[in-house]
């Protein structure tokens, strides 16, 4: 369990991702996450007339007798919420059919959102987790903390191999973040079905939204005869038949078990968004983020 050093490559996709991302934001509402409360915020927004039932505390004595009419200060209280990220880096994140694999779309993902949330003057925390939550860092705000998380989601190593839901749920209900949302980032592939015990309570807790990253190949195999197959977490060799009446079985498995986990987050209130590895997101996240978020 280690930070990788910043290879060149991934700092020109750190870049390039921020890039795209402030692109998209710019001159959005994104950014000001300030509610429509006046009186004693933490923000000045302007001097007006006063009206009756004003605070006279906010009365602006030396404007009031430049202009000869009585002027109060007004201010916009800000709206400051939390967002946690957590993570799936165990090993079957590495699995990929085309030039990049899951972990690659989870860490751009989770960038985004880091970014996003950023932009909108919240504070932003990440956990990563395997079979146990590897890595917190804790809620904080600015550009300069967005960066330390993506710099962690690019570069962060882990020595684990199998996935635990149940570990980061555990975590969650045990920090209780007040008025937090949480994303879920992970592929959700778990034979420990335990998990569906503590997603309830964890979804009472926090607004929590599920965000399921797979490769095209978890959801549909192609019919490409005899392929022998490597499981990433336990390391165990099979070999399966892709053809005609299993394929069948094998994508009949695969529809199942995304059909189960659906019912599952429905059930108890959780947003499920399907992301895959595949496909162009970014534009898509931005607008369900703000959507979510009530930018």
């Amino acid at each position: 369990m280690k930070n990788a050093r910043i290879t060149p490559e991934v700092r020109r996709k750190i870049k390039q991702i921020q890039i795209y991302t402030r692109r998209l934001l710019t001159g959005s509402l994104v950014g000001d996450s300030r509610s429509a409360i006046r009186g004693s915020g933490f923000e000045f927004d302007q001097i007006r007339e006063y009206r009756q039932g004003d605070d006279i505390r906010f009365i602006d004595w030396n404007a009031s007798t430049r202009t000869n009419s009585l002027l109060v200060k007004e201010y916009i209280e800000e709206r400051s919420r939390t967002i946690l990220l957590c993570v799936d880096i165990s090993s079957s994140v590495l699995f990929g059919s085309s030039s990049n694999c899951k972990r690659d779309l989870m860490a751009e993902v989770a960038s985004v959102l880091a970014l996003v949330a950023t932009c909108g003057k919240d504070r932003t925390g990440l956990l990563l987790f395997s079979d146990e939550v590897e890595l917190y860092i804790p809620p904080g705000r600015g550009h300069q903390h967005a960066n330390r998380i993506i710099e962690f989601l690019f570069c962060h190593r882990s020595n684990r191999k199998a996935t635990s839901l149940r570990s980061v749920l555990q975590r969650l209900i045990k920090e209780r973040q007040r008025d937090a949302i949480v994303f879920l980032i992970s592929d959700f592939i778990d034979d420990d079905e335990s998990f569906a015990r503590y997603l309830p309570i964890a979804a009472r807790i926090y607004d929590l939204v599920a965000l399921r990253c797979l490769d095209r190949n978890e959801k549909s195999l192609p019919s490409v005869g005899l392929l022998t197959i490597e499981d990433r977490e336990t390391g165990e060799l099979t070999t399966i038949d892709t053809r005609g009446g299993r394929n069948n079985i094998l994508n009949d498995f695969f529809a199942t078990r995304l059909a189960e986990q659906d019912s599952l987050f429905k059930r108890y209130g959780v947003e499920l968004l399907d992301i895959s590895v595949q496909s162009s997101f970014v534009a898509d996240l931005v607008r369900f983020f703000r959507r979510r978020m009530q930018y």
